[in-house]
């Protein structure tokens, strides 16, 4: 006997709003929202997705955002139905051209590479522009009728590119960021958008001149140039990118860790810690803080300091843990390569 939702088609995208306007747009439920900052955070190898899952519920929750229970709870629900995805007849996956996306497509296509597919079809449709809509930055712009108009342009998804997945997610989990150097310099053709995505992804290591990652660099520029204020600020940073993917959320923590700290790079005029949404309402008060720069600050800006040394690292890049008791990974900007330090 068939199962009920043998002829019916899952959909996955990357978040909430995509996802909304989905079925806004008529497609049909299942839309499963994916629902991880991929590139933030603990991502280690070599675990179950039950296992994963716990380890993103910890890095995720925060008394603003949500508890630990009822993260995992959400990240159970849906490995789970990614497990069972071949109860459905076809299984469309909708991404674009980011970093945020494409690590996403990476864990969805290594999913579904560990096991034979069946009769389950699966197919994607992942975009970088869309007519009208310019700058284009993501799934979340569209319209419910613009959304309706990419049904039927999704494209079979090939073993080639199951493979790719499944070679890109083992590399970007790995312990070190030198398996995921050389699967960027292999052919990624399959899969169009993911050798830039992973090469911003490397751009986000400590720099081997100042220990500034690419955003904090980007970072301490805008407000030596000027410009002060948080809302300006991810605006301003926005504009810098490419392909955007960092969220608010992630930026005011950027922030944070940059004026929050001893021998801080950045502080407020009032001399109060920098604060955020959602632990801080978006009200008045967070839109007047104002940042400048600390000496220090304008140090390690000019490469006179080291960020590393003042700020030992204590946090992760996909299956990196950049710590001092370890090598530290660093992002050589001229060689465009990766590089060590080693710890003392």
């Amino acid at each position: 006997m068939n199962s009920p939702t043998q002829n019916a088609t899952l959909s996955i995208t990357n978040g909430d709003s995509a996802a909304t306007t989905m079925r806004a747009a008529g497609i049909p439920d299942p839309v499963l929202a994916w629902r991880d900052i991929l590139h933030d955070g603990p991502v280690p190898g070599g675990l179950s997705p039950d296992e994963l899952a716990k380890v993103r519920a910890r890095f995720l929750a925060r008394p603003s955002v949500g508890d630990y229970d009822a993260i995992l709870r959400g990240l159970r629900e849906r490995d789970r139905l990614v497990r069972d995805f071949r109860r459905f007849g076809r299984v469309t996956v909708w991404l674009e051209h980011d970093l945020y996306d494409q690590l996403q497509l990476l864990q969805l296509l290594d999913r579904f590479a560990a096991v034979e597919s069946g009769e389950t079809a699966l197919y994607l449709i992942c975009i970088d522009r869309f007519p009208g809509v310019e700058p284009f930055y993501g799934l979340g712009q569209l319209s419910a009728e613009q959304m309706r108009t990419l049904a039927g342009s999704e494209q079979r998804i090939a073993e080639q590119q199951l493979a790719l997945g499944r070679r890109g997610w083992q590399a970007f989990t790995a312990e070190t960021p030198l398996p995921l150097e050389s699967f960027i310099r292999s052919d990624l053709s399959a899969l169009p958008f993911l050798k830039a995505a992973l090469e911003r992804h490397l751009e986000e290591f400590p720099d081997s001149r100042n220990g500034l990652s690419r955003h904090e660099r980007q970072i301490l520029e805008m407000v030596a140039s000027g410009i002060a204020r948080p809302g300006r600020l991810f605006a301003a940073h926005q504009a810098l990118e490419a392909a955007p993917y960092l969220g608010d959320w992630s930026f005011w923590r950027l922030i944070e860790g940059l004026s929050n700290v001893e021998n801080a790079l950045l502080r407020t005029l009032s001399g109060s810690q920098f604060a955020g949404p959602p632990d801080v309402p978006a009200d008045d008060a967070f839109r007047e803080q104002a940042l400048e720069l600390t000496p220090l600050g304008r140090a390690v800006m000019n490469n006179d300091a080291n960020w590393i040394d003042l700020n030992p690292p204590d946090c992760w890049k996909g299956g990196v843990h950049l710590h001092p008791d370890n090598t530290i990974w660093c992002w050589d900007r001229e060689r465009r390569a990766i590089v060590e330090r080693h710890p003392g």
